[in-house]
């Protein structure tokens, strides 16, 4: 398969300055150079990385397109082979029809994923890196970027390749100790089996604890906004876009169903839902929108319960804290420009003191102590602005967990005070755990499965 020469189109379908059509392998370069016509230079003259200009040209002698074709020579590549990309026109059309010229002169259609599958079995990348590729294209903030470049560049791996190091240097000690028992190496190995495998297993702890974060970046923090009507929720929305998205009236039961929306805040990717008040209706409408509400609230990361300053708690409020148990929840008062003492004794059984924001929505007051305490929360006792290794992928996260319970494992065995060989056991399977993540011990079914979850062209 790796002997086939691919082509696929790798810029959105869509009018454009620019499209690509990129192909990869080791006949790359005589496929185009079959279709492509310049005055100036051949291709197979031409150095790597370099451009030429042409035209793309059909079997039948007509111009498909006005183009600029990019030349690099295996190995310094992207899939480590030869690769063309041909700069053409952008649009629907253009684009297809140079696609479709490429096929005819030899190449065939590339699978979901299959250039970074190829950079991953040519060792241009490995199996962690290929995965942030899909982080990078779907980063919705700066910081997301940040961590997926950070993965791109070989931070997780190097950080897991490092622990894999001190594994193996761990087997080879018990190994030793196994083979050279006259030198009475026993005792002194244990104590140092010990404290090496305390060390190993707070560095896999401390990346496990960083999946929580990451996952926001990776994926988004689905954060729901629920309370009674006309409470502020849609004013909040507006307020966190910083425009008025949401339609704001003094009618209870104006937002009749779940708005959805993705914000920045500080960086960190929230999918804002702004939901229909919860009460007690009689209105068909408004009824589906309180049921989509309890039905956002159950999905949410994180839930944002407003009530209102002016009003005090009412039967409503009381009726939806029993809810938020088991929730991660910032309780919002607002309209305090109106009333700020509230009587909150019953809200205290439910919503931990640094967890409640005191907010004027009218005067534009409590939005940063807000935006504070979610950022605190994402990051959960990481430093913030530290985001150049965290773990982002689930795939990843079960992988180490496995790995840890592994490495519990050993510490378990020594303090039964079983014989060293056992420990050898569980220290493997956890190197080979680890191994999976940056595809040095995974399965080939498992690296099929992966790939074909990018999109055609990358």
């Amino acid at each position: 398969m790796l002997d086939d020469t691919i082509a696929a189109i790798s810029t959105p379908i869509g009018a454009a300055g620019i499209g690509i059509v990129r192909v990869s392998g080791r006949n790359a370069i005589p496929v185009v150079e079959k279709i492509f016509s310049s005055k100036k230079k051949k291709m197979t003259d031409a150095p790597s990385h370099s451009m030429l200009y042409g035209h793309i040209v059909d079997p039948e002698g007509k111009v498909v397109d006005e183009v600029l074709v990019s030349v690099m020579r295996a190995p310094h590549s992207f899939t480590a082979e030869d690769v063309v990309e041909i700069n053409c026109h952008g649009g629907v059309v253009a684009v297809r029809k140079t696609l479709e010229t490429v096929l005819k002169a030899g190449a065939r259609p590339a699978e979901p994923g299959e250039f970074s599958k190829r950079a991953f079995l040519n060792g241009r990348i490995d199996l962690a890196q290929a995965e942030s590729i899909m982080d990078l294209i779907s980063a919705k903030t700066e910081r997301s970027l940040k961590v997926a470049v950070s993965q791109l560049e070989g931070a997780l791996s190097a950080a897991i390749k490092a622990i894999r190091t001190e594994i193996l240097g761990l087997l080879a000690h018990i190994e030793a100790g196994i083979d050279f028992p006259e030198h009475d190496l026993e005792d002194i190995s244990r104590i140092q089996i010990e404290q090496k495998t305390k060390l190993i297993l707070d560095r896999v702890k401390k990346l496990i604890d960083s999946a929580g974060t990451g996952k926001v970046f990776r994926e988004g923090l689905k954060t729901v906004i629920i309370g009674k009507p006309n409470v502020g929720k849609s004013s909040l929305l507006n307020a966190l876009l910083k425009e008025k998205r949401a339609i704001v009236t003094d009618i209870p039961g104006t937002t009749r169903d779940a708005i959805e929306e993705i914000v920045s805040l500080r960086g960190i990717p929230l999918k804002l839902v702004d939901t229909a008040g919860i009460r007690e209706t009689d209105d068909i409408v408004e009824k589906i929108g309180v049921e989509k509400t309890m039905e956002m609230f159950g999905e949410a990361d994180l839930v944002l319960f407003m009530i209102d300053a002016s009003t005090g708690l009412t039967a409503d409020d009381r009726e939806i804290f029993p809810l938020l148990k088991g929730k991660n929840r910032l309780l919002i008062i607002n309209k305090t420009d109106i009333k700020k003492d509230i009587d909150l004794s019953e809200a205290e059984n439910h919503i931990e003191p640094e967890n409640v924001i005191e907010m004027s929505l009218f005067q534009e007051k409590g939005l940063d102590r807000l935006e504070e305490r979610i950022e605190t929360m994402v990051y959960a006792g990481l430093a913030s602005g530290q985001e150049e290794l965290l773990v982002t992928n689930i795939r990843h996260k079960n992988a180490l967990e496995e790995a840890g319970l592994s490495i519990e494992e050993v510490l378990k065995a020594l303090a039964a005070n079983l014989p060293t060989d056992c420990l050898a056991i569980d220290l493997k399977t956890a190197w080979d755990k680890l191994g999976e993540i940056t595809g040095e011990t995974v399965e080939d079914d498992l690296v099929t499965q992966i790939f074909t979850r990018f999109c055609i062209g990358k």
